[in-house]
């Protein structure tokens, strides 16, 4: 089978052929976890695609909540990504730092989330496209002010309370996109937690398996990511809800699900650093 939504993943050699086109704008998403000493928005300053602008998930986020890059209002979000040079009309194309695996598609998903639909990740992210020698520049980009409409998706985030309401009705399926060893409660977590496992009833899908490592962390084909669902013993024609550690690589199964043509993945936002602090949460291990 082919990809039913193969415009939301674009190839190195198409983005080095619309470097200039009018309608593209580039982001940089790069973000890394917890404990990694290097730092993204240094990194991009010294290399970038051509025309790149930087998104830090940590700073167009809802800082009023104690925890990681949650979800900012729409008006947050609009406000930042006008400045940013990123609006109606663009055609945005997001990478990251650490190829197709990491913030690039919780930008994607936050873009889905606010009504931007001509949005896309960059198949391989920066790691490909430097090991194929295209090019990168440390040229400041001063992006001209654009103006975005953003209105909230609601159907795309799942908060706690729906996440608890979920473990007795069943609604919707949950997706676990963490290691097996932190699903299981046996490895810490990057963010220490209070409790380690899993929500009760989620499913242990590793975001690796819809990724190729070896090969830049390109998305596998659509045959390969249905497969590594069905393994996991997902049922495509129900509703599904992904998490991980801080909503980052849960981002990454939601995009992989959209490839094959679910649309309406959600994510849960506060995932398991709000998961295992919270007092009224459940934990299997």
């Amino acid at each position: 089978m082919d990809y039913v939504n193969p415009d939301a993943l674009v190839s190195t050699d198409w983005l080095e052929q619309h470097l200039d086109a009018p309608d593209v704008r580039i982001v940089d998403a790069t973000y890394y976890l917890p404990g990694d000493e290097r730092n993204a928005e240094e990194n991009y300053t010294l290399r970038h695609i051509p025309g790149a602008v930087y998104f830090n998930i940590d700073e167009i986020c809802d800082n009023d909540v104690n925890l990681p890059h949650m979800l900012p209002s729409p008006e947050k979000f609009s406000s930042k990504v006008r400045k940013l040079g990123l609006g109606d009309g663009n055609r945005i194309i997001i990478y990251d730092g650490v190829g197709g695996y990491m913030a690039a598609c919780r930008v994607w998903w936050m873009f889905k989330i606010f009504g931007h639909k001509d949005v896309a990740v960059l198949n391989g992210g920066l790691p490909k496209w430097e090991h194929e020698k295209r090019p990168v520049n440390d040229d400041e980009v001063r992006p001209q002010e654009r103006h975005f409409t953003g209105s909230m998706n609601n159907t795309l985030v799942k908060s706690v309370s729906q996440m608890l309401k979920n473990i007795e009705s069943q609604r919707f399926q949950v997706l676990d996109a963490r290691t097996p060893g932190r699903y299981s409660g046996n490895d810490p977590e990057p963010r220490p937690t209070k409790k380690g496992g899993h929500i009760p009833g989620s499913h242990s899908v590793p975001f690796p398996a819809v990724l190729t490592p070896r090969e830049n962390f390109i998305f596998r084909s659509a045959d390969d990511i249905k497969a590594a669902f069905d393994g996991a013993g997902i049922d495509m024609n129900k509703p599904i809800a992904s998490s991980c550690g801080s909503g980052v690589t849960a981002a990454v199964l939601t995009f992989a699900l959209y490839l094959i043509g679910h649309d309406d993945a959600a994510v849960y936002d506060g995932s398991w650093a709000e998961w295992g602090d919270h007092p009224d949460t459940p934990v299997e291990s």
